[in-house]
């Protein structure tokens, strides 16, 4: 009997102290049955701790090019590894007309190839849609670099970060 309630106040412990980490997400315990020969290993209990669980998000963002600027031949987006991202990308101008893009995925890196000349002094907003992400964590962070007509320099040009909720 003693040795139970102390198994139950370690689990207790242990799950408390799990909570901290999870943000009090409920644990179950589940029981199973103990091999009571004292000669062999056994078992108590198990604690089964909660899955992480993952929703589908968009994640948006615009990206000014200035007046003075050469126009864009990819834009690069180095993804998070805390995320998923699909092949299902719109870019848009500020009109809301979609651009004609083509996508190509180097490991974490997703790059979107212009084929038409995007020009200058305009708004592209990109939209990331069914992207994997979990529930909980820390924030997705996306750095942002962009290649221009005539060059294969990336030019790094800021950071997206979305919040998990």
């Amino acid at each position: 009997m003693m040795n139970r309630m102390l198994i139950y106040a370690a689990t207790f412990a242990l799950a408390m102290s799990a909570t901290s980490f999870a943000n009090a997400s409920i644990i179950s315990v589940g029981y199973a049955t103990a091999n009571t020969d004292d000669k062999v290993p056994n078992l108590d209990n198990s604690l089964q701790l909660p899955p992480i669980q993952w929703r589908l998000v968009k994640h948006s963002f615009r990206l000014h090019i200035p007046r003075n600027n050469k126009a864009l031949s990819q834009l690069i987006i180095d993804a998070p590894p805390t995320v998923a991202v699909s092949n299902d990308i719109e870019v848009l101008d500020e009109n809301g007309r979609e651009i004609n893009i083509n996508i190509s995925v180097n490991g974490r890196k997703i790059i979107i190839h212009f084929p038409e000349t995007v020009i200058n002094n305009t708004q592209l907003n990109i939209n990331l849609n069914k992207v994997k992400q979990p529930i909980q964590g820390s924030a997705s962070i996306y750095k942002l670099l962009v290649k221009v007509v005539g060059s294969d320099i990336e030019i790094p040009v800021g950071v997206a970060q979305f919040t998990t909720f």
